[in-house]
């Protein structure tokens, strides 16, 4: 582990282990919150920013905690972080927080947080532990902002509907709609989360088939393989 490069640890997080397509961790807030591409990106950065601080400071303490009670103290920096990032949202953010509700503090109990200080940042320095959270932050966030881009421009024929919520006043003309469009209310019931997560899963799974084929077939046949055999 300690031997892993900081572009493995970015690729990973971001796609080949996405925590939301391959490990499948975090799916009660995404697939709650994912009505919408605001509501999606305020949870995922929020995410972000746990994942970060606590990665970094688990990284920091690791040497002084017992492995008696390493959970505990693990969840209660988690549970720390996660208090203060809800505040700070409510003060600037008050309508998304009110939104976006209860599934703010039970970030304390997101598997994906957890797990990475277990498996990772307990183990790791502090510079990778810093680029595994932000890296691993930043790969949920994208399927959280494209599943609810998706379900609101399907369901609402809306997309960034109330940015402004996030980004002030001026971000209103972000707003882009649909005319005439009805929209299918399925796309933002329950039922839409998973049949968008499944397709977010299917096109992964389709890209890397894809790129596997196409590094076997540079495997097979290198090139300058099929001049040099036939002068």
């Amino acid at each position: 582990m300690a031997d892993t490069s900081y572009r493995e640890l970015i690729t990973d997080g971001l796609w080949h282990n996405n925590q939301a397509l391959v490990a499948l961790l975090g799916l009660c807030p995404l697939l709650a919150v994912s009505n919408t591409a605001i509501n999606g990106l305020g949870l995922g950065l929020a995410t972000t920013a746990v994942l970060v601080a606590s990665n970094t400071t688990v990284s920091l303490i690791r040497n002084y905690v017992r492995p008696e009670v390493r959970l505990p103290v693990f969840v209660l920096v988690i549970a720390s972080f996660v208090t203060a990032i809800e505040m700070g949202m409510n003060a600037y953010f008050h309508e998304l927080h009110k939104i976006l509700g209860i599934f703010i503090p039970l970030i304390v109990t997101n598997c994906i947080i957890i797990g990475r200080a277990e498996a990772f940042a307990s183990k790791t320095g502090l510079s990778r532990s810093l680029v595994d959270g932000l890296s691993v932050g930043i790969g949920f966030t994208l399927v959280l902002l494209t599943l609810g881009g998706m379900r609101e421009l399907v369901g609402q024929g809306t997309l960034f509907d109330q940015a402004h919520l996030m980004f002030g006043e001026a971000a209103r003309g972000l707003t882009l709609r649909i005319e005439a469009f009805p929209g299918m209310l399925i796309a933002i019931l329950p039922p839409g989360a998973f049949i968008g997560l499944g397709l977010l899963i299917m096109v992964k799974n389709l890209i890397d088939k894809r790129l596997a084929a196409r590094a076997a077939e540079r495997i097979d046949y290198p090139e300058g393989a099929e001049g040099a055999a036939n002068p």
